[in-house]
């Protein structure tokens, strides 16, 4: 729904004009699963973005109201206990418990939930909506807490509360985001540098239509798979504390130690920390043609490497990669399903999205949604 329409919904059904906090998604240019690596990641803010409509109200709760599941308003006592319940609402119990234990008082309120950021895609739904949720409570308690800091109690929401051991990409983006320019973000020193999106460009996000979870355990297992590849490498250079640390040479003398899967994710993640810092530069000398080849060289790694990609996946960027326009396509965000960024030569995104998704519904039997999108601006409260 409209904003408008949101603030009409919400004072018909709480009697109470409302503020409204809003954070949009993001989509990652590059550098996947090198987050929680303390690697390297450039994403973007995008033009979706979840809206959280909110007032004060009597009592000890949180009346919580999603357009997305209508079905029932859910209460949470503020200062209370917390206890997952193992659905949506635990991304906002979690930003609760967050900043409930950083000694942020909440006072009751009503929060309506709305957000065109689309749920499983890879464009990061949750942290979008776990930084909107963020920005409303903050101002209800009207309490000051920089951007940083929300963003990292937003992580740990997520990564502590709800159970998913993401890394700090998602919520610096949606909170952070510039607009024009995409982030590099140094997820060891938390160094933001803002990159500007050459105006010869733009990104065309496709959707393969195939939904990922996550939470189901995949995300979480490829962590504790490069947990277990660092405490092989520590055993060869005590210098090592996380893949970030590790360079080609180490890991080749690695290799037998390391086991056949071991290496292979190890490998990506070395990998993609020196890609993104190559596109970086190649947007910086505008040399497009470059920025596409690490975008294509990405997705391979994710999928031959990191074991994150699926067959519908590969088929847009194989459907990408025959169109002129397309610099570069890859997965974006976590894998297993959801989207696929594409760089593409600008004023051509509309005319390459019909035509990728014409060839991916002949072959997937599917017809994709697609965006164009900028780099946007970060979450705002007015």
């Amino acid at each position: 729904m409209t904003e408008d329409a949101l603030r009409r919904e919400f004072g018909d059904r709480f009697g109470r004009e409302p503020r409204v906090s809003r954070a949009p998604g993001r989509v990652n240019l590059i550098g996947e699963h090198t987050d929680y690596n303390d690697g390297f990641v450039l994403p973007i803010a995008i033009g979706m973005s979840t809206r959280v409509a909110f007032a004060p109200v009597p009592g000890r709760e949180l009346i919580v109201r999603s357009t997305a599941f209508p079905q029932a308003d859910v209460r949470l006592a503020v200062g209370g206990d917390r206890a997952r319940r193992g659905d949506w609402s635990d991304y906002v119990q979690g930003v609760l418990w967050s900043l409930e234990a950083a000694s942020v008082r909440v006072p009751a309120a009503a929060l309506w939930i709305d957000s065109d950021v689309p749920l499983g895609a890879g464009l990061s739904s949750s942290a979008s909506l776990e930084v909107a949720v963020g920005g409303a409570l903050l101002a209800l308690a009207e309490h000051s807490m920089p951007g940083e800091e929300l963003a990292l109690a937003c992580q740990r929401a997520e990564s502590e509360f709800v159970g998913t051991r993401c890394g700090i990409m998602d919520p610096f983006a949606s909170r952070l985001g510039r607009d024009g320019a995409a982030l590099l973000l140094d997820c060891r020193s938390r160094q933001l540098t803002a990159v500007a999106m050459p105006p010869a460009v733009e990104v065309l996000i496709v959707h393969s239509g195939v939904r990922h979870d996550l939470a189901a355990g995949e995300y979480n297992r490829r962590r504790s798979e490069c947990e277990t590849a660092v405490g092989v490498l520590q055993a060869l250079d005590p210098r090592v504390g996380s893949l970030r640390d590790v360079d080609p040479s180490l890991l080749e003398r690695a290799r037998g130690r390391l086991g056949r899967v071991g290496y292979r994710r190890a490998r990506h993640v070395v990998g993609e920390n020196t890609r993104v810092l190559a596109f970086v530069e190649d947007l910086r000398a505008v040399d497009l043609e470059a920025a596409g080849r690490r975008l294509f060289a990405s997705h391979a790694s994710l999928r031959d490497d990191y074991d994150v990609s699926c067959a519908e996946l590969d088929a847009l960027v194989e459907i990408a990669r025959g169109q002129e326009a397309v610099l570069g396509a890859r997965l974006t965000g976590g894998g297993f399903g959801g989207c696929t960024v594409n760089l593409v030569r600008a004023g051509h995104g509309p005319l390459v999205g019909d035509r990728i998704a014409a060839e991916y519904e002949r072959r997937a039997g599917r017809r994709p949604e697609r965006w164009i999108t900028r780099a946007a601006p970060g979450a705002t409260v007015d």
